[in-house]
């Protein structure tokens, strides 16, 4: 067949889904580096491809420039593979200096594999060699490369180029330099646009309706002042927010959800009315910060979170302990025993109160039962259970009643790096070393999703806030989001140079921020499925995002000892997404920072691990001091 017909367009997708081809097995992958060329030539092969690129003409150049690394790499494989180990050592050391400094963690992994055996066992590499790198070009700049791989007769290149590249062509002008530069750098190179056509309902489900009653000590108290009585049409504003069904919001039944139970009828009437004393927050008015810091903190902090009501802190310790503390004056107290508790008279009004037993009541309570450092910690909305993630491979769920472990959820057979409640409880997601993510249910031993794609570990794990979606940030660079319904992978963001560690959806459930190794903080539209900012500031790696409330504002906080503040809704405002933005997946990024960050707020000396905005929009921070 003429070399052309085997190149992949990105026409040969089936149905409109992208067919994800199975994991190869690793002898029928390697041996496609069997019909080598003449392993002398290949430093020749390589330069000459080089010195035509870097001929071309501007708008080409730095199109044709995201060959190198992939060639690159195919290429000192082919040798490696086919033995020829001083050839390989040679090309490395010729032409590795050449490469974008974000693949220095790629090619230091690399430079360690020098013989066909370390081939085999080498996942990194294995899959480096089973999915398609993907390069976006244009259809001007792929021409001429085509034209001059066939009159060079060059046709090792060519061959390394339809065996292991996919090449996604777009018709219009070239891209530049730095539109190219903000998507590249992820272990395999961009997403094909295809990826992130599928339709996403982004929107929220409806609230249920209920009547807020009002508290009689409410009105009263209003009537001492001597202020009319404002407060009834208001309350029921609130109750009656998201009346209207939100046309990008996915069916209400889409995916099961639990029962509201009394308590969380209860629990929302109070978060509404907290919400009615939140203080809108904008450039001028900005949150106040109160910082928990862990001193002491030699069991090394690895994990924080905070309940929604922001009554109760939870760390996850290296020594393998969780650690409960109660954040308000209310001591946290466990259930009587059984033989307690059938004294109780079951009909009065203060039934919850009696079952708890005074003698236990502590600010803190210690959590033991894993075997490894505790990554990943999450309290359940109703503030019942607690879930903890651990390097022992398990994922564990506790009750906050008794302060006893209720389940071990074994599934991950390594270290799970993250876990986190749905938003509406029941379900919760976990993603780990071995690069899944795992969907589960509180009342199943098994998962009921399994999440693959990433290359590399699943670093971090959160849901979208109408949990009918997952974002999982990855080691392999890239962020994907999932469809809690089929399991099907939706969205690819490539952009990041370094281990995704951080993700946040925004409230409205529009938009997607993420931070990772590389200091810089993403945002997505999830909707066009492009990126649409690039926040610069931090100096080291991103470890926690969020929204406020209303999503006016997003903070971040890094290793470097900062809090930031950005101005979520100019960031976001006037999107051009258009139908051609969208087609081609250009995006002109503006350098706008600086009018974007609102302020910057150091420690003294401590890595900041996580932020929680509470309902009243104070942002609560916390980390462990570190002394060096």
């Amino acid at each position: 067949s003429s070399p052309s017909s085997k190149i992949t367009h990105s026409s040969d997708v089936i149905g409109g889904a992208v067919v994800v081809e199975d994991q190869p097995d690793v002898s029928a992958v390697l041996s496609a580096y069997n019909q080598q060329g003449d392993p002398t030539l290949y430093e020749e092969y390589y330069s000459g491809l080089k010195h035509f690129i870097e001929c071309s003409l501007d708008c080409h150049r730095a199109e044709l420039s995201q060959l190198f690394y992939p060639l690159f790499v195919h290429m000192y494989l082919e040798l490696v593979y086919n033995q020829h180990e001083s050839e390989a050592k040679s090309f490395f050391e010729r032409f590795h200096g050449d490469q974008e400094c974000y693949y220095q963690d790629d090619l230091r992994v690399l430079s360690s594999l020098t013989k066909k055996e370390h081939m085999k066992g080498n996942e990194t590499m294995l899959d480096f060699r089973t999915s398609k790198f993907v390069l976006r070009i244009s259809r001007d700049s792929y021409q001429l490369l085509k034209r001059h791989l066939q009159e060079k007769q060059n046709n090792q290149i060519w061959n390394i180029v339809q065996e292991h590249l996919y090449i996604d062509i777009f018709d219009g002008m070239p891209r530049s330099k730095q539109q190219i530069d903000a998507m590249v750098g992820s272990l395999a190179g961009e997403a094909k646009r295809e990826a992130n056509k599928a339709k996403v309902f982004f929107g929220l489900l409806k609230e249920p309706e209920f009547d807020v009653p009002l508290d009689d000590e409410d009105e009263e108290g209003e009537n001492e002042e001597g202020k009319p009585k404002k407060k009834k049409p208001k309350k029921d504003n609130v109750g009656s927010k998201s009346k209207k069904q939100d046309p990008n919001a996915p069916p209400q039944n889409r995916i099961p959800l639990p029962e509201l139970k009394d308590s969380d009828k209860l629990d929302k009437v109070m978060n509404m009315k907290e919400a009615a004393r939140r203080v809108r927050l904008g450039p001028e008015c900005l949150p106040s910060i109160c910082f928990y810091t862990f001193l002491n903190a030699y069991q090394g902090l690895t994990a924080v979170d905070i309940t929604d009501d922001s009554s109760m802190i939870v760390g996850g310790f290296a020594d393998s302990t969780v650690r409960v503390w109660s954040v308000t004056p209310k001591k946290l107290r466990s259930v009587k025993t059984a033989a307690d508790l059938s004294l109780i008279d079951k009909e009065s009004d203060d039934v919850l109160e009696r079952i708890m037993d005074e003698k236990t009541a502590s600010e803190l309570k210690i959590l033991y039962g894993h075997s490894g450092p505790v990554y990943g910690t999450s309290f359940s909305p109703d503030r019942n259970y607690l879930l903890s993630c651990s390097e022992d491979g398990t994922v564990r769920l506790w009750s906050l009643q008794t302060f006893t472990c209720l389940v071990g959820y074994k599934g991950h057979n390594y270290p799970v790096w993250d876990t986190q409640f749905s938003p509406y409880g029941y379900y919760f997601v976990s993603g780990g070393h071995d690069r899944v993510a795992r969907l589960w249910a509180t009342d199943h031993y098994q998962p009921l999703r399994i999440f693959a794609g990433h290359l590399a570990d699943v670093t971090c794990t959160r849901f979208h806030p109408n949990s009918n979606y997952i974002a999982t940030g990855s080691a392999d660079r890239t962020i994907r989001l999932w469809d809690v319904l089929n399991g099907n992978c939706v969205r690819i963001f490539t952009g990041h140079k370094g281990p995704i560690h951080s993700l946040a959806f925004s409230p409205n459930g529009r938009f997607l921020a993420t931070g990772a190794t590389d200091g810089r903080v993403l945002l997505w539209d999830i909707g066009h499925g492009l990126m649409v900012g690039e926040l610069k500031g931090h100096t080291d790696t991103i470890y926690a995002l969020r929204f406020s409330r209303d999503g006016e504002i997003l903070a971040s906080g890094s290793m470097d000892n900062t809090v930031r503040l950005w101005d979520a809704v100019k960031a976001f405002e006037d999107l051009e997404t258009d139908d051609f933005t969208t087609a081609t997946g250009h995006i002109n990024l503006p350098e706008n920072s600086q009018d974007l960050l609102l302020g910057t707020y150091m420690t003294k000396s401590t890595p900041v691990v996580h932020l929680h905005f509470t309902r009243r929009n104070l942002l609560l921070a916390a980390g462990a001091y570190s002394s060096q």
